[in-house]
């Protein structure tokens, strides 16, 4: 069997923060994405309101701002070693994520197959964003999708990982959930359920699925 993991970023591979706080962080806009994110999470803005909200905040953006905002981020231990052991049984892993593309195809470098954000202009930014481009929860299903035809799998064959209400629908849609430092909302729709800062940890709860799949 060949599996196809699918993460989440913000809250699953990020502990306790997102990459709008990070990149914001960076801009000395905290209080600006907080309230942005408060208005997502109580679903006063949907996800291209949002991106556009927080594109125009990012008016000063540079890549070297991004590149710290990725270096400074909370991330999990361990996700290096997770996507390595992935690797290396032949599975994939990829990163489907509502946050900015620019930022999410950083990932890239750890060892994802693949790193899908919502598609946001060049930094530093001379266009507008463009809606089609922005992810939604349901279009990280479409995503997926096109990832199981890339990689020559099935939804049978996904472990979903994720934190949020964002991450139900693609939940809904796999046989094996991971719910990660996860609300109340997910973690009653999740398979499994991890409290922690250690990816490895995480991995090792969908041993189930296959019994050789463990973390090194």
């Amino acid at each position: 069997m060949t599996l196809l993991h699918l993460f989440d970023l913000d809250g699953t591979l990020m502990y306790g923060s997102a990459a709008p706080v990070e990149i914001s962080r960076q801009l000395g806009l905290s209080a600006e994405i907080a309230e942005l994110e408060r208005a997502f999470g109580a679903q006063e803005m949907g996800p291209h309101a949002f991106s556009v909200a927080a594109h125009a905040l990012w008016a000063e953006l540079t890549p070297a701002h991004v590149r710290a905002a990725f270096e400074g981020a909370p991330w999990l231990m361990g996700i290096r070693d997770v996507w390595r052991e992935i690797r290396e049984r032949g599975d994939y892993c990829a990163v489907i994520s509502l946050s900015p593309s620019f930022f999410v195809e950083l990932l890239l470098e750890w060892g994802a197959h693949a790193a899908h954000g919502s598609v946001f202009p060049e930094v530093p930014f001379t266009q507008p964003v463009d809606a089609a481009g922005i992810l939604t929860p349901e279009g990280k299903v479409v995503v997926a999708d096109r990832l199981c035809a890339q990689f020559g799998v099935g939804r049978a064959d996904c472990v979903a990982y994720g934190d949020s209400a964002t991450d139900a629908v693609l939940f809904e849609a796999v046989p094996v959930s991971v719910a990660v430092n996860a609300r109340p909302y997910l973690a009653e729709r999740a398979t499994h359920v991890y409290e922690g800062r250690d990816l490895r940890d995480a991995y090792r709860l969908v041993a189930e699925v296959r019994p050789e799949v463990q973390a090194s």
